[in-house]
């Protein structure tokens, strides 16, 4: 159990710092990541920058996720989910082209007016961290955009994240460092005695800092 996303953040940082991991950028999948962020890049004395994707939902279920796709058009599909509710072609082209949209708008509030899109990543090693796992939707997609932009090292880095999911990510990254992986995982903030939404202005003050 973490007090809050800082406690988090605070726990693995010392955790990575314990590995010996070494990174040259730390990427927060915003806005509840950035709190968790900020300790990791400080404590690996990295650049800390944002990655962005969004959720794509199901048709008429919105909050069940049939994949994700970052700001830079990568996408995920849950090819089980797609199949078992006969999702068509249309519908995902749609919805992913929208959410690529909203991704990469919500990306370029976090940077300065003269940057958009990620940092340059090219043989970097690069640590993706967020405030916990539950599918992987989100964070697949966040992965294969830092994969694209040629990170050599890539590290998935969460306080905590359920079996499965964590499981599912270990192909997506060259290395997935979860604190805890509880078999009883019904959600993140069940994990966290305060949860709370972060807003953008907050998040982005952890940028700044």
């Amino acid at each position: 159990m973490f007090d809050d996303r800082t406690d988090a953040g605070e726990r693995l940082a010392a955790d990575l710092e314990s590995r010996g991991l070494e990174a040259d950028v730390v990427l927060g999948i915003p806005r509840g990541a950035l709190p968790v962020a900020r300790p990791v890049a400080d404590a690996l004395e990295a650049d800390l920058d944002v990655v962005v994707a969004r959720k794509l939902g199901a048709p008429n279920n919105p909050e069940l996720a049939i994949g994700a796709v970052a700001s830079d058009g990568s996408v995920w599909y849950n090819d089980d989910l797609l199949e078992r509710l006969g999702v068509s072609e249309d519908y995902r082209e749609e919805i992913r082209g929208a959410e690529a949209e909203n991704a990469a708008e919500k990306a370029d509030r976090y940077r300065p007016s003269d940057r958009s899109g990620l940092p340059d990543l090219e043989g970097k090693r690069v640590v993706v961290v967020d405030d916990g796992v539950a599918t992987g939707a989100t964070a697949t997609a966040c992965l294969r955009q830092v994969r694209a932009a040629g990170a050599e090292y890539v590290v998935l880095a969460v306080p905590v994240g359920s079996p499965r999911g964590v499981a599912d990510l270990e192909s997506e990254a060259d290395e997935v460092i979860a604190l805890e992986t509880p078999e009883s995982f019904r959600a993140v903030g069940q994990f966290y005695r305060e949860f709370g939404q972060v807003t953008d202005e907050e998040a982005m003050a952890y940028l700044e800092r």
